[in-house]
């Protein structure tokens, strides 16, 4: 089943029964790959009954993509039965590192931008995109720190990644808002410099504000709150340009009522109409 083009949210099991109770009108659900890797229980009962109503989205948060050690085949292949299970309109994973050694951190880490980081990236995007016999959206990450190492910019080096391996791209505009709050980007000209033609998702999530020890901004990528007034502003900026596109509003501590979270999915909806008027409301397909 495809994804159209509307404003989804994050399945969370605290609204699962409210959502089966009242059947919304709401775009797709998106969940995490991780959370549902076991064979059954109430998870499955209630994901399957929810699949049957609407579209699916998986975002993957353990493969690792940007790890320097080779990607762990179990996973993959846990990864592969539940898409076979489930056939999400899109899947998609991080432009991050979450393992070293034997060891999984719970955390989603940023890698330098170099030659040698771009081959490895793209190597493992290739062969998740084998592996699993469709195409993976790569998602762009918030980051708090710059390698010094780096010889790409970021939109640069994931135009690269994009080029080098097909794969489609994932845009979460609060990414770009933090990362660039963080390390004072300009963050509309981080979006004129993306590769949009790729995007077949957006992402938009709230974040907690706090300051560094020189007293600067400093965002936390956090998805506990509403999104913020300044990532509608590049929201809006970034559907001027890509017209209307899948978009989640991410919510993961902190849940609010589910009445509150399927509002901010309307919002996105206004936003893609008002900011893309006239455009022809296409579906995202798999690449």
């Amino acid at each position: 089943m495809t994804v159209p083009l509307r404003a989804g949210v994050g399945l969370k099991p605290q609204h699962y029964r409210e959502i089966l109770e009242t059947a919304p009108n709401i775009g797709f659900f998106e969940i995490h790959a991780e959370n549902y890797m076991g064979a059954g229980g109430p998870p499955h009962r209630y994901l399957a009954a929810i699949r049957a109503l609407y579209p699916l989205s998986l975002h993957g948060v353990g493969l690792s993509i940007g790890a320097a050690r080779p990607l762990d085949q179990d996973h993959l292949r846990r990864l592969k039965e539940l898409i076979a299970r489930y056939q999400p309109g899109l899947f998609s994973e991080h432009l991050a590192w979450s393992s070293h050694g034997e060891a999984f951190l719970n955390d989603l880490l940023p890698t330098p931008y170099t030659t040698e980081t771009l081959q490895r990236i793209a190597s493992h995007i290739d062969e998740v995109q084998e592996t699993l016999g469709r195409q993976m959206l790569l998602e762009n990450p918030s980051t708090y720190v710059a390698f010094a190492e780096s010889t790409y910019a970021e939109p640069d080096f994931i135009t690269e990644v994009q080029r080098r391996t097909g794969c489609g791209l994932l845009l979460d505009v609060s990414n770009v808002h933090v990362a660039s709050t963080n390390q004072q980007w300009d963050p509309f000209a981080y979006i004129d410099a993306y590769p949009l033609g790729a995007v077949q998702e957006i992402h938009l999530a709230g974040f907690t504000p706090e300051t560094d020890e020189k007293h600067r901004p400093l965002l936390i990528d956090t998805h506990n709150r509403p999104v913020d007034p300044l990532v509608w502003q590049l929201y809006a900026h970034a559907i001027d340009k890509i017209g209307p596109t899948p978009t989640l509003i991410e919510w993961d501590a902190d849940l609010p009522a589910w009445s509150e979270l399927l509002a901010e999915a309307m919002r996105a909806e206004a936003y893609m109409t008002s900011h893309a008027p006239g455009q022809e409301m296409r579906l995202a397909r798999i690449g």
